[in-house]
């Protein structure tokens, strides 16, 4: 059974190398820490970047934390679909690559609001199962449709067949479905923000102390300012 201390209390920003699990390194910290510890939203395994943990008492802030907005830095490989929508599935459609107009053009349709189908390998439940584990299983199911808002979304660099993307999204947001949507599929996926919190102010999990942890206070605080300065 984990350990249920209340103290240490507080916010970790972890960095995620690609490779571990958001859980496993949920564990990683509650070893440090010795408290409970929960997450404010996961990434997949290939994926690095901004993970908010939550430790002792401040896991009750997990309500105030999941629903902030998320900004990522992605490449997509825009010459096939694969089953996964990143690089860890099979390839099941190859395409040829569009001219930079016609990129733009399907940019375009996916600002704002969209409504586009969760990736088989997600977690969501279908029949009271993982739609990961079905899909590992080879059980095929149709995958409902979410609607998410997106933000913005810049180009950083095209090269013909891979885009570097830089979008600001709402949380629930699977940039796999996104790069899928385009034609491709994730290669590279890193989270930078999430709401008012950067990945600039994250430590590798190795690199963490209890000292690093945020206080309740300020991050009730952060999200408050953040929230004030949107008009919410």
């Amino acid at each position: 059974m984990p350990p249920r201390a209340l103290d240490p209390a507080g916010v970790a920003l972890v960095d995620k190398p690609a490779g571990p699990s958001s859980f496993a390194v949920v564990a990683q910290i509650r070893r440090v820490t010795g408290a409970r510890t929960g997450h404010a939203g996961t990434l997949d395994p290939f994926a690095t970047g901004l993970l908010l943990l939550l430790s002792g008492r401040a896991t009750k802030l997990a309500s105030c934390l999941v629903g902030l907005d998320k900004r990522y830095l992605t490449e997509i490989d825009l010459t096939g679909r694969t089953t996964t929508g990143d690089p860890e599935g099979e390839v099941v459609e190859r395409n040829v690559p569009p001219a930079e107009a016609e990129l733009n053009e399907r940019l375009e349709r996916l600002r704002g609001e969209v409504e586009l189908p969760i990736p088989a390998a997600s977690a969501v439940k279908i029949g009271g199962e993982r739609a990961y584990k079905l899909a590992r299983r080879g059980v095929e199911v149709e995958m409902p449709v979410r609607r998410s808002t997106v933000h913005a979304l810049d180009v950083i660099s095209y090269t013909g067949e891979t885009v570097t993307l830089d979008l600001c999204v709402s949380s629930g947001t699977y940039v796999r479905s996104l790069a899928t949507a385009l034609g491709g599929h994730c290669t590279t996926l890193r989270r930078t923000e999430v709401g008012p919190f950067s990945v600039d102010d994250a430590v590798a999990p190795e690199a963490f102390t209890a000292e690093r942890l945020l206080s309740e206070a300020e991050v009730l605080a952060r999200v408050d300012a953040a929230r004030a300065g949107l008009g919410a």
